[in-house]
């Protein structure tokens, strides 16, 4: 219906066009299965014919719920976070719900109020907000009665459950199992310090290195990137010392790997080096870097979980991380030398 008064279609005017009722129409849009499978044939195509959008504040009316979840995260750019969306809408789709995106301002005064705010205007059911990022408004926040709230991210939250991988720990378990193969020390590219998960895995790989009396050098700072990786590999085939290397992600790793070699070094003969995600699992050909293996999966479908049983008014102990480990995936990048 295009043109200056164009307006949506009514429920009577697909009844109209398929020669129903509007309770017909209504029961179709609803899912009901009380309507034969050609009748509901001949409302679709009209509704498709049509543009009818089913009203969603009466679908809540009449069933308590939108059927769809929001999800809130400052980009959609990383693995990480591509691979959360991911899960998030496959389990929304199996569980019938719709998903709703929307994309955080990090330079938004209250970012995280200011993010539900804006779903309390649109018709979903729960929120799960996704924070790789420090946020200023995070110590006190709290989520309105009406809206169920679940936040993936570090640390636990006084009024909302949360979830996320064992950043720290994976980051701990890397570099203790390179120090397991007679590493003197490790060093380490980190990720940016805006993310919480690199300052996380800086922490992990620095605490791992002083609990066993080793020297801790110092950061190579990266940017998730491979290009970073890259740069950083060449600068540390020139560093003697420098046998393994732990990577915060596996992007900086594998660009790390190539700078190695481009700088007339071999991986892992000479310098062994781990990375975090088992990102490149499926594009890279004949992958040989071993990685730390986060299970963003599960973490989606733990979420999605969370905000379904919030929404029931069963929602999840409050002030409580729910963790996720990681996992040690062992290729061919690192090198015993005890």
């Amino acid at each position: 219906m295009a043109g200056k008064h164009a307006r949506w279609a009514s429920m009577q005017d697909v009844a109209k066009e398929a020669g129903v009722s509007p309770q017909t129409v209504s029961r179709v849009s609803n899912g009901s299965e009380a309507v034969k499978p050609d009748t509901r044939d001949r409302v679709q195509q009209a509704m498709q014919k049509l543009g009818y959008r089913p009203n969603f504040a009466g679908r809540a009316l009449k069933h308590g719920r939108f059927k769809n979840v929001g999800v809130a995260m400052f980009n959609m750019n990383t693995y990480g976070n591509m691979s959360l969306l991911q899960g998030i809408t496959d389990c929304a789709v199996s569980h019938g719900y719709a998903t709703t995106v929307l994309t955080m301002d990090p330079h938004e005064g209250h970012p995280l109020q200011h993010a539900v705010e804006q779903m309390k205007n649109l018709p979903v059911d729960g929120v799960i907000l996704v924070l790789e990022q420090r946020v200023s408004d995070f110590a006190g926040f709290i989520p309105p009665k009406d809206l169920p709230v679940i936040l993936i991210t570090e640390g636990p939250a006084d009024h909302c459950p949360t979830i996320d991988d064992d950043q720290y720990g994976c980051a701990s378990t890397a570099t203790d199992y390179l120090l397991s193969k007679g590493h003197k020390t490790v060093y380490h590219i980190a990720g940016p310090q805006h993310s919480q998960a690199a300052v996380s895995r800086q922490r992990g790989w620095k605490d791992a290195l002083l609990q066993q009396g080793k020297s801790v050098p110092d950061v190579i700072q990266g940017d998730w990137n491979a290009d970073s990786g890259f740069e950083a590999g060449r600068r540390l085939a020139q560093d003697p010392q420098c046998t393994a290397i732990f990577a915060s992600n596996d992007q900086m790793a594998y660009g790390a790997m190539q700078g190695i070699i481009s700088a007339g070094k071999r991986v892992p003969e000479d310098i062994s080096i781990v990375g975090v995600d088992d990102s490149l699992r499926g594009l890279v050909p004949n992958l040989t870097l071993s990685t730390m293996r986060l299970h963003f999966s599960e973490i989606a479908t733990t979420a999605f979980s969370m905000v379904l049983q919030a929404c029931e008014g069963n929602s999840p102990e409050v002030g409580v991380k729910k963790v996720i480990a990681a996992e040690l995936v062992e290729r061919a990048s690192v090198r015993d030398v005890n």
